[in-house]
């Protein structure tokens, strides 16, 4: 399963889910390459043809509909209520959120002594599907709901909400005026998507009345029917949508086994797949007629997690050391190995590097460095007693936990070994059930090193957070390195406050650089998406953080 809200955790495997969200082999990716921010085989709507069907599979089926719901808050859920439900903001390729005409005429912030106003100026035309206007009354019963003061709401998050002070018209019945107390900067992730009053209105209705049902919509499709035995989920054009007229006539969504897509999409019969990082499953849809890979810098990172609660990983000294023993270039070519990819380490702990505000911020700490990283461990007190390093009669041993029948992670951690031990540091390559890794050893604390991935958000300021705070008492959050600093604290309490977008990144980069010197969380690299798809298959494809229009996807090709 695929976590979008929060810091959204990818998986301790690659996982994969299907797109947006002819192909080279890698002896013929120059390192000078760089994979655009998207590749969606961009058309204008009026070249792309009215009608067809669009055979979109999901990794799995969903039965809470509620996006908010802690249940909820899943890729597969997203992808289906992007096209029926409205979302105020949109974010383009560079991860900045724009408004959406079709529900947002403008929202406007006004900064007022210690707190902040935002106005959303709505569109007249806009209502559900049940005839009632989008307005003011949905913003209350959202707000109210995700603020965190009534715990029998099942909430995935509070970020934002809780510090809404008041909802209020505004000058007229479309016009909407939000008061925060203290200022947010990631308001404008906020109501998106938005419910309607009704699902909200009570407990009992938010865990509820989403339970395999959407039963009010408002968008360029409408949900005709949702087949629990089959496992799809079908949306049809909206004859009510007041926007441009959906090119396409339905979408039909189908829950598939990842492993089951490159087949299917080779026997036509759905019309893209995500290719992940599987390079076997890239070289089958190449040789699909037909058929185009779409590639684009993805919105998650793949890194390793160092336990700095640890009794050998408590020193910094030895993180460090850690840190610049593995030659993180070796592990990106690995793992992306066959893609036909450009192969880039990642020098940020919050923005990729398609993302306004990037900086690589690695500096001296990201760097392969066996010298300096033999000098640090020294200076901690960890000598060589023949192959490996000890202290106080202790072994320098750390615990890298993997997932058991994921060979990208199991690479991974071979590779750390063979690496590590070149300082004199042994490595012992845990392998543990996949449902088991972070309840029963991430969460607990029962590792010193694991991989996964994090999924880059356009809101990646109160997103991640949670995942370099302080922890608060025996409260890790999502800072499973148990380590943090009144200075990153303080850092990205500035940021969440701050408005400015030039603030706004300057206080992110130094948390940044503050957390590279921390040597908790080493990043690897930017993920790359691959997506097969039908040539003719226009506006989606490769997305990254780009969030289409549904009603502008189609064929270039009546189909």
């Amino acid at each position: 399963m695929t976590r979008i809200s929060g810091a959204a955790l990818l998986g301790v495997g690659l996982l994969t889910g299907t797109g947006c969200s002819g192909s080279a082999p890698e002896s013929t990716a120059r390192s000078s390459e760089q994979l655009p921010a998207f590749d969606v085989n961009p058309v204008p709507r009026d070249r792309v043809a009215e009608g067809g069907t669009l055979r979109w599979p999901l990794p799995e089926f969903p039965s809470q509909w509620n996006f908010n719901h802690v249940n909820g808050t899943t890729g597969a859920v997203e992808r289906v209520v992007q096209g029926v439900l409205p979302h105020l903001m949109r974010a383009d390729e560079k991860a900045v959120p724009r408004p959406v005409p079709e529900y947002l005429r403008s929202a406007t912030l006004r900064r007022t002594g210690r707190g902040q106003i935002v106005t959303y100026r709505l569109n007249p035309r806009a209502r559900w599907s049940d005839g009632r206007p989008i307005g003011r009354a949905d913003f209350v019963a959202q707000a109210r709901a995700l603020s965190g003061r009534d715990a029998r709401y099942e909430v995935s998050t509070v970020t934002g909400y809780r510090r809404i002070k008041s909802i209020e018209r505004g000058a007229g019945e479309h016009e909407v005026k939000v008061t925060f107390d203290g200022t947010y900067a990631d308001w404008r992730g906020l109501f998106s998507p938005l419910y309607p009053a009704a699902a909200y209105s009570t407990p009992r209705e938010f865990n509820g009345g989403w339970r395999n049902r959407m039963p009010v919509t408002a968008g360029p499709f409408r949900v005709q029917q949702i087949d629990r035995t089959g496992k799809t989920v079908t949306l049809v054009r909206d004859p009510a949508w007041w926007g441009p007229r959906a090119r396409l006539d339905r979408i039909v969504y189908r829950a598939m086994d990842p492993a089951a897509t490159p087949g299917a999409f080779a026997n036509g019969e759905i019309d893209l797949m995500d290719i992940g990082l599987d390079a076997g499953a890239l070289r089958r849809v190449q040789s699909v007629r037909g058929a185009a890979v779409r590639k684009a810098a993805g919105p998650d990172w793949r890194h390793f997690t160092l336990n700095a609660a640890s009794p050998v990983l408590s020193d910094a000294r030895v993180r460090r050391a850690v840190m610049l023993g593995i030659d993180r270039r070796a592990i990106a070519r690995s793992d992306l190995s066959g893609l036909g990819v450009p192969v880039r380490t990642l020098g940020n702990h919050f923005y990729v590097a398609t993302q306004d505000g990037y900086r690589d911020n690695s500096g001296e700490f990201g760097v392969y460095d066996l010298g300096r990283a033999r000098r640090l461990l020294d200076e901690a007190g960890w000598h060589l007693r023949g192959e490996y390093r000890a202290k106080d009669g202790r072994t320098l041993a750390l615990r890298f936990v993997v997932p058991s029948g994921v060979p990208i992670s199991k690479r991974e951690g071979e590779l750390a070994r063979a690496m590590l031990e070149r300082i004199g540091v042994r490595v012992d390559i845990v392998p543990v059930p996949a449902d088991d890794v972070f309840a029963r050893y991430v969460t607990p604390g029962r590792f010193d090193i694991v991989p996964f991935s994090w999924l880059g958000t356009s809101y990646p300021v109160s997103t991640m957070k949670s995942v370099f705070a302080r922890p608060d008492g025996g409260r890790v959050q999502q800072n499973f390195s148990r380590v943090g600093s009144e200075a990153i604290d303080t850092a990205l309490d500035g940021a969440i406050a701050e408005v400015d977008p030039v603030k706004v990144h300057a206080l992110v980069n130094a948390a940044d650089r503050l957390i590279w010197r921390q040597a908790s969380v080493l990043p690897l690299y930017q993920r790359p998406q691959l997506v097969a798809a039908r040539a003719d298959l226009a506006n989606l494809g490769a997305c990254g953080f780009f969030e289409p229009d549904y009603e502008d996807i189609g064929f270039t090709d009546a189909s």
